[in-house]
């Protein structure tokens, strides 16, 4: 659909605001053009017409033109180029901006008045050309700031009215997160009980499968678990892939146990690794390597889940597959400005590196 007339922009401002400015600069054109009028006593003379295209371009039509035109360079520069600068370096930039406003607008006006024979000021009488541009670029510019302030402090009611509601959601979803996995342990907690003792197998998968969820139900109550906690969540989960996939899964884990009491945020590894089965080594007949390598650089801890799977050539795609992929990458920007790099493993399969 076309963007309508009003809500497209000129000079990076929206129509909608230019026509509103140049109806401000014509009502005060207007009303100067007519005080001049009134103030010469011009309805006594017949040559003299109210509103005369001549008589009102001679009187303020070319003023307020050319005012109006400098205006909006200023304009765009301040408010659109500029404008995630500080309030207090813009207003600094006004002292450097109203001195070359009034001084080009006065040389433009006294040149194009002496090429068209319009009259203006003269001796001590400029002056006035000199305080009048200067009284109206901080009047008109004052208006501006005060309007965009408004339109900035609309956007922030509006932006804090959605964050009160995607807490409120957020809230009710983490209730919920915590009713589901606290019920199914319940329950395979029940199911386990009443397998027979000769299905013990069955009977350890269940068990390991409750220990999954007990795990998540304490996932969605703390902000940090140690290393050692998710590795084992881990590890539970990987035994009952190796179930599935049996000799055609291998599990490396490469940590120190130095580093083991680190903490990190809760289910940031398991995601990453049901990637590398899922999307790397389920469709493969001999299956492959799964290798999670965890070591201390300096004052943070270095991850890399590394498969031998089939690989990827569109790495970003993965991001569009997977809900807890690209979860954990929008965890890692937001709490640790980290990324989740993405790279080709040797001989094959996908690397996943990033460090908190």
């Amino acid at each position: 659909m076309e963007t309508p007339f009003l809500k497209r922009r000129t000079f990076g401002i929206l129509n909608a605001e230019l026509l509103v400015f140049f109806g401000i600069y014509v009502f005060f054109a207007v009303f100067y053009h007519v005080t001049l009028y009134v103030n010469r006593m011009g309805f006594q003379d017949p040559e003299d017409v109210l509103l005369s295209p001549r008589t009102f371009m001679d009187d303020s039509g070319l003023d307020y033109l050319l005012k109006m035109l400098f205006t909006i360079p200023i304009w765009y520069l301040m408010f659109r180029k500029l404008r995630h600068w500080t309030l207090r370096k813009r207003l600094l930039l006004h002292v450097i901006f109203l001195p070359a406003f009034v001084l080009l607008w006065q040389q433009a006006y006294y040149f194009i008045c002496k090429q068209i024979g319009f009259g203006h000021l003269g001796g001590s009488g400029k002056v006035w050309d000199i305080y009048i541009p200067a009284l109206f670029y901080i009047l008109q510019f004052g208006i501006i700031h005060a309007y965009n302030y408004y339109l900035d402090n609309r956007k922030k009611l509006k932006l804090e009215g959605e964050l009160r509601t995607a807490a409120l959601k957020s809230e009710l979803s983490a209730l919920k997160a915590q009713l589901n996995p606290h019920f199914l342990y319940n329950i395979f907690n029940t199911i386990s009980a009443s397998v027979p003792a000769e299905n013990e197998k069955t009977r350890l998968l269940i068990a390991e499968l409750s220990d999954l969820f007990r795990y998540q139900l304490k996932a969605s109550q703390v902000e940090k678990v140690s290393l050692r906690e998710e590795l084992e969540f881990v590890n539970k989960y990987l035994d009952l892939e190796k179930a599935r996939f049996q000799d055609r899964l291998q599990i490396e884990v490469n940590v120190p146990d130095d580093i083991l009491d680190e903490m990190i945020p809760p289910m940031l590894l398991q995601p990453l690794v049901e990637n590398s089965v899922k999307h790397g080594l389920s469709s493969l007949i001999e299956g492959g390597t799964i290798s999670i390598t965890i070591k201390k650089k300096g004052d943070k801890l270095a991850f890399e889940i590394a498969d031998t799977g089939i690989g990827v050539s569109n790495k970003e795609s993965l991001f569009e597959k997977g809900i807890g992929l690209n979860n954990t990458r929008l965890r890692l920007e937001k709490m640790y400005q980290s990324k989740l790099m993405l790279s080709d493993n040797v001989p094959q399969g996908l690397k996943i590196n990033f460090a908190i």
